[in-house]
This record gives structure tokens, C-alpha cells and sequence, in this order.
């Protein structure tokens, strides 16, 4: 499917005592990950909420393989699974500059329309441009 990649360095607040990256922050980062896939497809995250729709996580399973150091720079890889109905998966590969594999992680999230906080099918606008990258 269709996949991005976003560098950054990590920050030394995004660390503990032993220097390695504490593992709440890698949420932070996949968030990243998304949000940036999605406006490299041409979507807002902050147009789609202003038009009614929110896009809350409801699962996310995520595997520590090695630690994320302080001032790494690292290479987050954002994979849609598949194409997305009233949910949307990505999958997240984060790599460091050896490119050596850190963590790999599944979330799932649901589109939701905002005035009845129910879940709705992925907005047309989105399904098209996916289907447009596809090609």
C-alpha cells in the first residue's frame, strides 16, 4: 500500500535518565508519522475535524526492538494496510541511522462524525485520493 517516511532528531526531553527514548513518546512519533502521510496525500487532519470529522486512535500495539537514543536521528516508515472503510491501520516501522530497525508498531483508528460521536465510513474525498495514488 501506500507508504511515507519522515526524519527528526530526538530531543533530549524525549528521553530518560539512560538517555533512551522514553516509550510513552513513540505515540508522539507515529502521530507524526500519520499526520504528515495524510497531508502528503492531501488531506488535512485539521480541515477533515473542521468539517466534522475526528479520527481518534482505538488500538495501538507497538514492539521495542532496540532503543531510540537521545540526538539519533531517526527514519519513521508510515504504511497504510489497507484501504480504509469506517477504520484506517498504518503500520510504522522506525529505523535509526544505521538503519538498523527500532520499533515497529500497528495502530487503528476510526473515523467519527463529530455532531452524533458515532463512527462513519472514511470520507469520499479520501477514498478518492487514495484510489488517484494508487495508480
Amino acid at each position: 500500500m501506500i507508504s511515507d517516511k519522515i526524519q527528526f532528531r530526538v530531543r533530549y526531553g524525549e528521553t530518560d535518565q539512560m538517555s533512551y527514548v522514553y516509550h510513552g513518546n513513540y505515540a508522539a512519533y507515529f502521530e507524526m508519522g500519520r499526520t504528515e502521510w495524510l497531508r502528503k496525500l492531501g488531506v488535512s487532519y485539521k480541515k477533515m475535524e473542521e468539517e466534522g470529522i475526528m479520527l481518534p486512535v482505538i488500538s495501538l500495539n507497538t514492539n521495542y526492538i532496540k532503543p531510540a537514543k537521545y540526538d539519533d536521528i531517526l527514519t519513521l516508515k508510515t504504511i497504510l494496510t489497507k484501504n480504509p472503510t469506517a477504520q484506517i491501520e498504518f503500520e510504522f516501522e522506525l529505523f535509526n541511522e544505521k538503519n538498523e530497525l527500532l520499533t515497529t508498531a500497528v495502530a487503528t483508528l476510526v473515523f467519527v462524525n463529530m455532531k452524533t460521536n458515532r463512527p462513519t465510513r472514511a470520507p469520499e474525498y479520501i477514498l478518492k485520493k487514495l484510489e488517484k495514488a494508487s495508480k
